[in-house]
Formats: structure tokens, sequence, C-alpha cells
């Protein structure tokens, strides 16, 4: 089976990539091909090159009012490159994804001769959250259970769909174990943007409008002995109590991110994978 078997024929797609200028994220309409490749067109253009590494977060969410513990969707974050480029739109052929449905892998890829870069750099601890409570809930995100995390991975970017709580101020807190990647990338590089759409209340068609936030982001540690530990704690549950049992682990770490800036389909931001 290939990718759009499972993700459908067209959706949208976050994709990110390092550029001369910066780390770049764009919004577009993905095409699968049978053959994995990514016919994607963007519609206010871009200025990826052919030979580009690019990420692009898939998942198959549109439609889909509610999500359980297992986050039965399809979701990938697809390594590509770019193949052709022509006005508005490219095309990325694979190098390598990991297409998960719930917890379970359901398919994947490498190409010949691809190896995800390794990444020698040390992790260190993360500043300690600022605060010490939580503050008030963002309402409009209520409803929408889960983002994407971009994390800043050596050699092109790395992408990965996960829980949220988020501040009118646009504080996200993210809860994730020790040992995840996203957790040991944070720990590498605190540095990371967080995107946050509106595709679990809309069908396809309404969704093509989308509201899209891209926020970049600066990673600290949330503590177990602070007080926002345990009201962020209540908080998660309070908004998927279904996953009450994951987030009473007593080995779960979690994170606030702090925002830095928001950030335009297309608009660069500087940064540093060292």
């Amino acid at each position: 089976m290939a990718l759009r078997d499972y993700l459908n024929e067209q959706l949208l797609g976050i994709l990110a990539s390092y550029q001369p200028t910066g780390v770049v994220h764009h919004i577009g309409v993905v095409y699968p091909r049978r053959n994995n490749e990514l016919q994607i067109f963007i519609p206010r253009g871009h200025q990826l090159a052919v030979g580009s590494l690019v990420t692009v977060h898939l998942d198959n969410r549109t439609g889909v009012d509610e999500l359980d513990a297992e986050l039965r969707v399809y979701r990938t974050s697809y390594k590509g490159r770019v193949q052709t480029t022509e006005d508005n739109w490219l095309v990325l052929e694979p190098q390598e994804y990991t297409l998960i449905h719930g917890v379970q892998v359901v398919d994947s890829l490498t190409a010949q001769g691809y190896t995800f870069p390794a990444d020698a750099r040390p992790e260190h601890p993360l500043p300690s959250s600022p605060l010490q409570g939580i503050p008030p809930v963002e309402p409009k995100d209520n409803d929408n259970k889960v983002g994407v995390l971009t994390t800043l991975a050596q050699g092109q970017p790395h992408t990965t769909v996960l829980a949220f709580l988020s501040s009118a101020e646009d504080d996200v807190f993210l809860i994730s174990m020790p040992d995840s990647f996203k957790a040991r990338q944070l720990r590498r590089n605190p540095h990371c943007f967080f995107t946050i759409d509106e595709r679990a209340k809309f069908t396809f068609e309404q969704s093509i409008e989308w509201n899209y936030t891209i926020m970049e982001m600066q990673a600290h540690q949330i503590p177990t002995s602070s007080p926002l530990f345990e009201q962020v704690r209540r908080s998660f549950i309070l908004k998927n109590p279904w996953e009450v049992g994951f987030f009473l682990s007593p080995v779960l770490e979690m994170f606030h991110l702090q925002r830095v800036g928001l950030v335009c389909s297309g608009q660069a931001r500087p940064f540093s994978v060292a």
C-alpha cells in the first residue's frame, strides 16, 4: 500500500526546512502519489530549491472530532528531497518516513543510501519554567487536542504530533516520556516551533481556508516540585480525560514552551543546531 491509501489523495501538510536564511515553515496542499512522492501546492509561494531537504508533517485528522487515548489517526514525519519545482508547486521524493497509527508502525520507507543524520550533540538540562502558576487557558484551543512540534534535529527538522495545552498568552504545555525523540531533541536544542491548526473541527472543503498558528518557541522544563506541575497535569486530565493513565505516570516529563514570536508561512527564522 502507498501513503495515499492511508492518508487520502489530498490533505494539508506542514513543511519545515533549513534554508540559508533560516528555518522556514510552509503550509501546503499535499497530493501523495502512488510511488510515495508528494506533489505539494504552496499558495503563498516558496523559495525551495531542487535538492533541498524538507520535512513534512502529515496526518489524516480532517473531519475527526474526537481523538482517543491511542490517537487513532495515521501520521508521519516525512523526510523528502525536492525533486522539481514550478511556480507554487514542488515535488518531493521520499528519503525516509515511518507511518504510525495509534501506537503501531504500519508502514515505513528508507531510500537507498539515506540515513537520518546521527546526532552527537550532548543533552543538557532545560531551564526551569519561570511560571509558578498556570495562566488562563485559551478557550478556542480547548477542542483542539493535538498540535505539531518542530524540533531542530541535525540535517533537517523533525516533526511530531502530540497533545497540548495553550494559554491566552500563547504558552504551550506538553507532556512526554524522558526517552522520547522529541524530549531528547529539546534537551539538545530548546529552540523549537509549535503549530496549531483547527482541522479537527472542519471537513476538508471548509478547512482549505485554514487558520494555522505557527509559533517560534523556547522550551523550559517544569520540575515536579513546582506548583505548576500539578496544575498543568490537572488541566491535561480535564481536557483529555481518557488519557488519565498516561498523565498520572510517575516518570513523565512536562515542558513549557514560551513564545518567542509568531511566524508567517514562508518566513525564515534564524537558528542554530549546534
